[in-house]
């Protein structure tokens, strides 16, 4: 499944990441991938911002904003007929 485009708070530190390949057990959505001893984001789009992978890392590589992100702005403004706004606290 893939979620909008682009808005997910998901980040990685390469430099961080030990490549113990917890982050691509544990995404329901297939987000990650083990290259060359080091984790990977190869569909950023696919994630949801469950957490998972940033709550398990070890190395304290991934980072994420747990929930929707932008995700609950955009779909709010599409409701609306207004503009994407975060004023539902997902970005602050």
């Amino acid at each position: 499944m893939k979620y909008l485009r682009n808005v997910a708070t998901l980040k990685l530190d390469a430099e961080r990441c030990i490549g113990c390949g917890v982050c691509s057990t544990v995404c329901p959505h297939a987000v990650f991938d083990i290259i060359g001893k080091k984790a990977r984001i190869v569909d950023k789009d696919s994630c949801m911002e469950c957490g998972a992978c940033a709550r398990n890392c070890p190395a304290c590589a991934i980072t994420v904003k747990s929930g929707v992100g932008c995700a609950a702005g955009i779909i709010a403004g599409m409701l609306r007929g207004t503009e994407p706004a975060c004023d539902e606290g997902c970005c602050g």
